[in-house]
């Protein structure tokens, strides 16, 4: 009997930290992100303006943003809504992100899956299919402001071409 319980509190033991909540996902840079937002500038040519809200969500491992244009389509639903998660990987030691939205283009996919390094005030997205570059993405805070710039550029062989440029400012 005392072999079968040293037997099992060894298993608990040995099993226990692969049950075991990580260690919520702390950055000072996304933490600055956090909040509502408006959106203005241009994006494909065109003046638009968008509603943003970005929170902390799963025990504070990713960054949700839930971004929703003020246009509207035909039907009367917004013209773009987005929902995009941000976290962390470890080992690789750069951001990931997950892309979500109403063009349905390929987020699930791997065409909505970017990464980027870890940079002092910037987050510098780069989006893939098949090897190679589709799209750029980078957040760039401005600080002195409580501000992010929002660069976009599609990548047509190796060349950047301007897509979006856009401000966030708190509401």
């Amino acid at each position: 009997m005392r072999i079968i319980s040293f037997v099992t509190l060894f298993a608990v033991l040995l099993v226990s930290p692969v049950f075991a909540q990580q260690t919520s996902f702390q950055d000072p840079l996304l933490d600055q992100f956090a909040g509502k937002w408006v959106l203005r500038g241009t994006i494909d040519g065109k003046e638009t303006t968008h509603d943003i809200e970005a929170a902390w969500v799963l025990a504070h491992q990713y960054m949700q943003i839930h971004e929703v244009s003020r246009e509207k389509d035909a039907k009367g639903d917004p013209a773009y809504e987005a929902i995009v998660y941000i976290g962390w990987d470890q080992h690789a030691e750069e951001y990931d992100c997950l892309w979500l939205d109403v063009t349905g283009g390929g987020g699930l996919t791997g065409q909505g899956i970017g990464h980027a390094k870890r940079e002092s005030s910037q987050i510098a997205f780069v989006f893939k299919s098949g090897g190679s570059i589709l799209f750029h993405n980078t957040f760039v805070r401005d600080g002195g402001a409580d501000a992010w710039r929002w660069v976009m550029d599609g990548d047509e062989n190796g060349k950047l071409q301007p897509f979006g440029r856009l401000t966030l400012t708190r509401k």
